[in-house]
Order: C-alpha cells, then sequence, then structure tokens
C-alpha cells in the first residue's frame, strides 16, 4: 500500500447517489469510496477498488463533497479504516456539521472512530471465507447509534447470523441489517426466513442496483 502523508487519503471515487443500504436507505448521500481492502470476500463488487485510485488531500475531499450540498456522507470502500488519515477526513467532516456513516467490514479495530460517526458495520458470513477475520473485540464498542449488517449468501449464512446475534444479544446492542447477496438468494426467502424465526431484524436490499444496473460505478 502506497504512503500518504498527515493530510491526503487516497480516493477511488466521490460521488452522489441514492442510499442504497442501511436505515438511511433511500436518502440523497455524498459517497467517498477509499482505495484498498485487504479481504476477498466471495461476493465482492468493488474489487476496481482494491488498488485504483487517487491521492487527495482531506481540504480537496471536503471541498469535492460539499459541491453536492448534501449533509449526508458516506465513507466506504475498499475498506476505509485501513488509511489512517480517514480519521481526520470524518472528524472534519463532523465538526463541519455533516452525518457521516462509516462502512467497514469489521476485522479493523472500530474503538477509535470518532463517536459522532455513525458505524455500519459487516459481520462476515461463512460464504464470504472471510469470516475468521472478523475482530470480536469490535462488538464491545457498538452503541444504539451503529448498524451490524450481515450479507446472507445461503441458508448455512442466515443460521451462522442468528447465532452470532443470539450469542453477542447484538439485537440489544444497535440496529441489525440482513442482506441477501444479489442474485444468490431469493427476496422472498430471506424475508420468509426473517418472519418464520421472528427476528428483530432489519432486511435489506441494494436499491442501487435495482435502480441503476448492477454495474454502474458512481452510483
Amino acid at each position: 500500500m502506497a504512503k500518504n502523508n498527515d493530510n491526503t487519503l487516497k480516493i477511488n471515487e466521490i460521488f452522489y447517489s441514492i442510499q442504497g443500504e442501511s436505515s438511511f436507505s433511500g436518502l440523497p448521500c455524498v459517497f467517498v469510496r477509499l482505495t484498498y481492502c485487504n479481504l476477498r470476500c466471495s461476493f465482492c463488487d468493488t474489487e476496481y477498488a482494491f488498488f485504483e485510485g487517487q491521492e487527495m488531500a482531506i481540504d480537496e475531499i471536503i471541498s469535492r463533497i460539499a459541491a453536492f450540498d448534501c449533509r449526508l456522507v458516506e465513507i466506504t470502500g475498499g475498506e476505509p479504516l485501513i488509511q489512517k488519515n480517514v480519521h481526520r477526513l470524518m472528524q472534519q467532516l463532523c465538526d463541519t456539521g455533516y452525518q457521516v456513516l462509516l462502512e467497514t467490514a469489521g476485522h479493523l479495530p472500530i474503538g477509535d472512530v470518532d463517536g459522532r460517526v455513525r458505524r455500519i458495520m459487516d459481520i462476515k458470513c461463512p460464504s464470504s471465507n472471510e469470516a475468521d477475520k472478523m475482530n470480536w473485540e469490535n462488538i464491545n464498542f457498538l452503541t444504539d447509534d451503529d448498524e451490524v449488517k450481515f450479507v446472507i449468501g445461503n441458508r448455512h449464512d442466515f443460521e451462522y447470523a442468528v447465532s452470532v446475534i443470539v450469542k453477542y444479544q447484538l439485537d440489544k446492542k444497535c440496529s441489525v441489517l440482513f442482506s441477501p447477496v444479489f442474485d444468490a438468494v431469493p427476496y422472498e426467502s430471506l424475508a420468509n426466513w426473517i418472519l418464520d424465526l421472528k427476528l428483530p431484524v432489519r432486511m435489506q436490499v441494494q436499491l442501487h442496483k435495482m435502480i441503476w444496473s448492477p454495474d454502474t460505478r458512481g452510483v
């Protein structure tokens, strides 16, 4: 991974779109996608963010965000927490009055993320092939302002997610999201599994993939 100074980040793309996931689904949002990821999930749909990108000064990033005139910003990747300067970006955005969401894969520490940021943390299921990378200590830092997401690729993933919820009482800590792997699990199947067990979780779909072509970048 390329080194950056205290004021820069390697950025894959910055764009304005409809938030497709989380409890903010459907709202206009500015996305800042950082370069690099040290996971290789089987269902990854942003492989182009593994290495592609350009160094940008944090002030320039914030200027690009401001041009969209939208107060909701999501920091995503790749895995944004790989680049340590992301903390400075998030802090400055919060100081400026933005509502900031952080999408993170759950394997890097979240405890030092600015408390004003809403953390949307994945817990990888077995079909991702990365479930063993989870940093379980992160659960201790979750608050009711945060969200945990399970991406469900099959029934085994679903049962795994249920077991994690029960073990850690996740539904008592924060919002819990179940998202089907696109084109792998029928929406009706996941909905019925949730209803059968009366799970206190929010089912979500990738709304942006229903609005635009699933392969469209920058949405």
